[in-house]
């Protein structure tokens, strides 16, 4: 494009030799170029307004499809996933036309969405707020929860760790953060954390009863996010982030990190604390820990006890069937446990019964609480499924019955069917069937008490009667069934005659059509 200056050169050019070629050759430019501006200069002289041309783009079509499911999707859709839809509405462009497309979109969206919003940068004054959150994150194959609070107006961090973020958990780590800031702040804000919030009425956050009581104990004003909508505590949040990144990989490259448990995790995160509380905050360009000294004398006072929170703890030995009892009802642990002392604690609001750890608090079973007198029990905790019916295996006790199970699977099926038809001389029974293997030989009596068996004969007569018929007694097919085999008759032979002798004499010659007398 020609600015002002080169636009005025070809003007001058053009007036003094009258030709476009030859204004384009005193100007080092094209022809076409000459053209165009000795013909916008006349129609500015004139005024004339020119009129741009719209040319039609190849993505036009699709616009509307590409703006709709960028928004439904919160900008996260990607033009590699939404091509095969503008295809299918009629899209011919290249791929890489059809990006410029979506990021322009996206761009767009992302830009209404912050005029939207309209957020200010928080303004925090000491003593006022402590921000909290719960991080989740997997350590040498097990699960770690993170919980972290930050003092808004000193940035004085607490990072601790724990296995589960129970109401009981939660509260505990909070009054653990109030005896380490030697202080309780006016506000806790916290997300809707389920272990926290009794219910929601309106958008609005009910705290449950034992966080009220907590609160009021504390003398702190308990406050919550709205949902989704992590950016009105991005102060905890960078901080679950930074602790992930600066304190959990560390601890990946030890050999065990969980060689000490929980407690010694607490001790590593202890120490971190410390370490960048004493360090300078690049965002406030001072040390938290210094700043913690001055906002400690706006800070709340302290109560002389801390508040004993949750149900109080119950211990039960577990028995040899690897269960506990708890209010006149059985709950099963894993068999490990077998004969150890195990921590009960009952949540009564979810009505949840929790076997635990007693020194490093690791859940060992749940269970749904159940009437007096029931059984709750989990197949995993014994590593195998329960049967459906108990299993009576036949046990062999003299010489004869142990000959006779040795036979195989098909002599216990007997002896057992023998049993519930109430054959009650089933020993002397046995015995006569022991001998009729030395006369007859294992593989025939095998064949025998299979086919006495299958037919509910439970006489050593009804054996020896099948082992008469040397293997050819008839094998009857049940009623609806198809038949398996052929039944062979031997009919007697009888004389037949030709189908040929039954054919119709021909017509005599002179009389076809006539009738026939």
């Amino acid at each position: 494009m020609k600015n002002a200056k080169e636009r005025m050169d070809v003007i001058a050019a053009y007036r003094d030799v009258g030709t476009y070629r030859g204004a384009a050759a005193v100007c080092g430019t094209t022809h076409k170029t000459v053209r165009r501006i000795i013909e916008a200069h006349q129609a500015a002289t004139e005024g004339v307004v020119p009129v741009a041309v719209v040319r039609p783009r190849n993505y036009d079509q699709v616009i509307e499809l590409v703006a709709d499911r960028v928004k439904s999707t919160s900008g996260r859709v990607s033009a590699k996933r939404l091509l095969p839809a503008a295809r299918a509405a009629g899209y011919a462009g290249s791929d890489r036309n059809f990006r410029r497309l979506v990021a322009t979109v996206k761009k767009q969206w992302r830009h209404d969405q912050a005029r939207a919003g309209g957020r200010r940068p928080a303004v925090w004054s000491p003593g006022e707020v402590l921000a909290i959150d719960w991080g989740e994150e997997v350590l040498a194959g097990r699960k770690l929860l993170v919980f972290c609070a930050v003092l808004g107006w000193s940035r004085f961090r607490f990072v601790r760790f724990a296995t589960d973020q129970q109401l009981a958990t939660t509260l505990g780590m909070l009054a653990e953060c109030f005896e380490v800031l030697s202080g309780v702040p006016k506000t806790v804000l916290a997300d809707r954390m389920g272990c926290l919030k009794g219910g929601v009425v309106a958008n609005v956050v009910v705290p449950s009863p034992d966080y009220v009581r907590f609160a009021t104990h504390y003398r702190f004003r308990p406050d919550f996010c709205h949902a989704a909508d992590p950016e009105s505590k991005g102060i905890v949040e960078r901080l679950v982030g930074y602790a992930k990144q600066d304190l959990l990989v560390p601890l990946e490259l030890d050999d065990d990190p969980w060689v000490d448990g929980i407690a010694g995790l607490n001790v590593r995160a202890h120490a971190w604390c410390e370490e960048v509380n004493a360090a300078l905050h690049s965002e406030i360009q001072a040390v938290p820990a210094e700043r913690l000294a001055a906002e400690a004398e706006v800070l709340g006072e302290l109560p002389s006890l801390r508040l004993e929170i949750g149900p109080k703890p119950v211990s039960r030995k577990v028995d040899k069937l690897s269960c506990i009892r708890f209010g006149s009802a059985r709950y099963s642990v894993p068999n490990q446990l077998i004969g150890t002392t195990v921590t009960v604690m009952v949540d009564e609001r979810d009505r949840m019964l929790r076997v635990i750890e007693p020194v490093t608090g690791q859940i060992h079973a749940e269970h749904a609480l159940v009437a007096p007198g029931e059984t709750s029990i989990v197949d995993a905790h014994y590593g195998r499924p329960r049967p459906e019916t108990p299993r009576r295996a036949a046990r062999a006790k003299t010489p004869a019955e142990r000959e006779f199970l040795a036979l195989g699977p098909v002599a216990q099926r007997f002896l057992t069917g023998a049993a519930a038809a109430g054959v009650t001389k089933l020993g002397s029974e046995i015995n006569e069937i022991l001998m009729l293997a030395a006369a007859h030989g294992t593989d025939a009596l095998l064949a025998a008490l299979e086919r006495a068996v299958r037919f509910s004969r439970w006489r050593a007569a009804d054996v020896r009667s099948i082992l008469a018929t040397n293997g050819y007694a008839p094998h009857p097919t049940p009623a609806g069934a198809a038949f398996t085999s052929a039944v062979v008759l031997t009919l007697p032979s009888v004389p037949t005659r030709s189908l040929a002798d039954y054919a119709l004499q021909p017509a005599i010659e002179g009389n076809e059509g006539g009738e026939v007398s």
